[in-house]
């Protein structure tokens, strides 16, 4: 596998698939500390409900780092070692296409991120590839980029795990 990074987990999923909690389970089994980089921003009562119990099933042990643009900076910042949990990916995404930053260049840094840090890390993605064509183009356009960025990532992973009604099944 060219570059792999031997590090790298990648848990995709659909919305309620389980990915969440399948992979703070998998970092909760290396040693505390570990980091829990969110990406999500709060822009109404649901989601800060939805943010909140994130937060809430979490044990003592996890440190939270909010970086809905700046994830590859964050990656880089956390300590040596330090198992660290991206969630998630499509939310990044989402917010890198809306702030109208280069998502090649987004996700070029992001990779080198990810290959830079020595530390376990767990990234987690909404598959969003496996439903109908959306009827408009920037639904269209964010369906492709998680694509690109999903494929990407996954070349380099060391494991991939795709979740399904709560259960995991590895893909690589």
């Amino acid at each position: 596998m060219p570059n792999e990074i031997r590090h790298l987990t990648l848990v995709l999923g659909g919305a309620r698939s389980g990915k969440s909690r399948h992979a703070e389970a998998l970092v909760e089994a290396l040693p505390a500390p570990w980091t829990y980089i969110a990406t999500a921003e709060a822009h109404d009562d649901e989601m800060r409900q939805r943010i909140a119990e994130h937060r809430a099933r979490r044990p003592a042990g996890w440190q939270t780092v909010d970086a809905p643009l700046q994830l590859a900076e964050a990656i880089a910042a956390q300590p040596a070692g330090q198992p660290i949990l991206v969630d998630c990916l499509t939310f990044w995404l989402t917010n890198v296409i809306l702030a109208e930053h280069d998502t090649a260049a987004a996700r070029e840094a992001l990779i080198a991120a990810c290959a830079q840090v020595s530390a376990p890390l767990v990234l987690v993605g909404n598959e969003v590839g496996l439903g109908i064509v959306p009827e408009n183009a920037l639904a269209r356009r964010f369906r492709d980029e998680a694509g690109r960025l999903h494929q990407a990532l996954a070349a380099r992973a060391a494991r991939v795990i795709f979740m399904v009604a709560g259960l995991p099944m590895q893909v690589k």
